[in-house]
């Protein structure tokens, strides 16, 4: 168990732990193909393709020379209902074609802006608690900027990106980095993310304690703890000031 009541400072991924991806401006792409859905379809069908990403990423390895992120859409478009029905190589051609619209000059930051649910009161919280905030990401060298334009900035301490770092999740360096940066200890640190094999293998190889965002219970059981989101771990870590015990 994570013992919260000793945890003074979080480590935190950015996508899908502060920030998500823009899904009102992909559902309007995709509309404008005629293939309807909702934002919330979009955010539903990013989060049940998780698992499948994470083990093909992390553990099977994808061939070198594969697009990333190309590969990130096929996943999440392979969950979604308003394309499940497309062939394979329309899907293909698919997420091609938005490769390059979402994604203009082949920064994260031009997709990754929308604050998630609470994110700012979470983050408040836990600074008020006195945790030390950080942020640990395997990002295109525009982790920063994104969070800057986000107004999530001044809450972190440090913001540590895999391309300026040299190394990614879960390789532990990037984490002892981040370590380093902070002061912290990493019996006293817990990491937040979305991705299993790169965030909670990645964490827990470093020394430190680690916490999967598992919104809607689409991993199957696993090793370590869950919340929903970021807010439900500020609530954990302030009920166990109030109450040690916990």
């Amino acid at each position: 168990m994570i013992p919260y009541t000793q945890i003074d400072t979080i480590f935190l991924d950015s996508g899908n732990t502060l920030i998500s991806i823009d899904f009102d401006w992909v559902a309007s792409e995709l509309a404008s193909r005629r293939l309807v859905c909702l934002p919330d379809a979009l955010r539903r069908a990013e989060a049940a393709a998780r698992p499948q990403f994470s083990q093909r990423l992390f553990v099977d390895g994808i061939s070198e020379g594969v697009d990333l992120f190309g590969a990130y859409l096929f996943a999440m478009f392979s969950k979604l209902d308003a394309t499940t029905a497309l062939p394979a190589s329309d899907l293909e051609s698919l997420v091609a074609e938005l490769g390059t619209v979402l994604r203009p000059d082949g920064r994260a930051s031009d997709l990754w802006r929308s604050v998630m649910p609470r994110v700012p009161d979470a983050l408040a919280k836990l600074r008020d608690l006195g945790v030390t905030l950080a942020v640990v990401s395997n990002s295109d060298g525009t982790a920063e900027r994104s969070l800057e334009a986000a107004g999530l900035r001044s809450y972190l301490s440090v913001v540590i990106d895999s391309t300026i770092a040299g190394y990614e999740k879960p390789d532990p360096r990037i984490f002892h980095r981040a370590i380093e940066a902070c002061g912290a200890q990493p019996d006293r640190t817990l990491h937040v993310g979305d991705l299993y094999h790169a965030d909670v293998a990645g964490a827990r190889g470093a020394g430190l304690h680690a916490l999967l965002l598992d919104p809607f219970h689409d991993w199957p059981s696993l090793d370590c703890e869950r919340a929903p989101d970021l807010w439900a771990v500020a609530d954990l870590v302030a009920r166990s000031r109030e109450h040690p015990a916990v």
